[in-house]
């Protein structure tokens, strides 16, 4: 049985090159519809590319900020996380120091008279002053002014008497179990050389009782809208 060899077409590829090469020639840039096949092809696969890219470039820029943000975000946390697990490791330290400033607060407490002790602590500075051999020329409470947690008493003092005295006195109004400061001391000399009068404001403070820091929060809350 004979079998009949057919010749394969042969394919030309410098004329297919330049074919294809003539299909980019004098091409309208204003009209790309009316270009051949391949270029319109060719077109649209640059677009295609060159929109990728920039969507894929995009992306990554966002990408990148939030990888940024991350980032800080873990450095914060990281920052706080050492810093309580160093309290959680001084918590009974922290707690002993909060038990011994509460004692501080309440010892000071104890410092301010009430509103009941008052008169025996006016009385205690005036048999101070006695004590010293000064005579009292004025001794008048002023004014009480009320603070937030405390209320404070001015007292106008005027005593006349010799220097090392005074010094006693200031000395022992400094001494007392409840808290007086002396404020705005003038000292004149008198006739006698040995007599000098002083002149100061006595300074003593009271804690506040329950009634009086009611009305005191009334008295500073905003009025509430009609």
């Amino acid at each position: 049985m004979a079998i009949s060899n057919r010749s394969l077409p042969k394919v030309d590829v410098a004329t297919a090159l330049r074919n294809f090469g003539d299909q980019f020639r004098g091409l309208n840039p204003n009209d790309p519809s009316m270009w051949p096949a391949v270029p319109r092809y060719a077109l649209c696969l640059a677009v295609t590319a060159l929109a990728l890219a920039g969507l894929w470039f995009l992306w990554l820029t966002n990408s990148n900020d939030e990888l940024e943000a991350e980032r800080a975000k873990e450095v914060t946390l990281r920052t706080d996380y050492t810093k309580k697990v160093a309290q959680a490791a001084n918590l009974d330290l922290l707690k002993k120091q909060r038990e011994q400033v509460q004692q501080y607060v309440i010892l000071l407490e104890k410092q301010l008279p009430s509103k009941a002790e008052m008169d025996a602590l006016l009385s205690d500075i005036n048999q101070a002053g006695l004590g010293r051999s000064l005579q009292f020329e004025l001794f008048r409470p002023g004014q009480v002014s009320v603070k937030d947690y405390y209320a404070e008493l001015p007292i106008a003092v005027r005593v006349t008497g010799r220097y090392h005295d005074m010094g006693a006195f200031a000395a022992d109004v400094a001494s007392l179990s409840r808290i007086v400061t002396l404020n705005n001391v003038t000292v004149t000399p008198q006739k006698d050389k040995d007599v000098l009068t002083m002149d100061a404001t006595a300074r003593t403070y009271r804690y506040l009782d329950e009634d009086e820091r009611a009305a005191q929060k009334r008295a500073t809350a905003p009025k509430a809208k009609k």
